[in-house]
């Protein structure tokens, strides 16, 4: 099991409860849809995966780790194993297109000569490497997305977490960005994508869990979407 939450409970500060009574259990190489209205938890539950909040009560395990008892100091090397993917792309944008994906081999002390091959074997499946030595703001919002697609995956990780990634892109460009991430599955990584777009969800039919009050009130194995769009 990749991914198992039991009775996890989250109460922010202000007393709103995101998350109420979670139990899931996702395994190895599963695409699995997140779904939900606005405000249903479904962002708490997906950054108690990589360990960006923690619960208030439960257990969580990702990759045999229980997050609900790691050390901060041990999140770092949790994360190695995990890529997250966000709606806003979080390029550094003093950087060019190989220095972005780089970044996260850097800092976990890579050699050069591995860096530089890893770099540009992920840049050739998301279809970049000839632009290598663009910026960010040279890019389309399409292209972003497949870089920071292509930092998350460098490091080859068991998961990938993705947060609304074709948010703010037209169905088109959406559609680009989630035949990558099929390609990514194809390889054995285990995706769990936050997502709004009904169109990919009921045309791609991969397991759906639905969030709703903080509650898991729908987990199907080919589901739909369910909600108006």
């Amino acid at each position: 099991m990749m991914i198992e939450m039991q009775d996890v409970y989250k109460t922010y500060p202000n007393g709103v409860v995101a998350l109420n009574g979670i139990n899931v259990r996702i395994k190895q190489g599963e695409f699995v849809y997140v779904v939900g209205p606005s405000g249903a938890g479904k962002s708490t539950f997906i950054k108690m995966m990589y360990r960006e909040e923690k619960p208030t009560s439960g257990k969580i395990i990702v990759n045999g780790v229980n997050l609900a008892k790691i050390k901060d100091s041990k999140v770092p090397l949790l994360r190695r194993n995990i890529g997250v993917v966000f709606q806003d792309f979080k390029l550094l944008p003093k950087l060019n297109v190989y220095e972005n994906v780089a970044f996260a081999l850097e800092v976990i002390e890579e050699s050069p000569k591995a860096i530089r091959k890893k770099v540009m074997e992920v840049l050739d499946l998301v279809g970049l490497k000839h632009k290598v030595r663009s910026y960010p703001n040279e890019l389309s919002g399409g292209e972003q997305q497949r870089v920071s697609i292509a930092r998350s995956i460098v490091n080859s990780p068991k998961i990938v977490i993705a947060d609304e990634p074709t948010g703010n892109l037209d169905p088109e460009t959406s559609w680009g960005i989630m035949e990558l991430f099929e390609k990514i599955n194809d390889r054995g990584a285990t995706i769990v994508m936050a997502t709004h777009n009904k169109e990919i969800v009921n045309a791609t039919r991969r397991r759906v869990i639905a969030i709703e009050n903080g509650k898991i009130v729908r987990d199907e194995a080919k589901g739909e979407y369910g909600y108006d769009a």
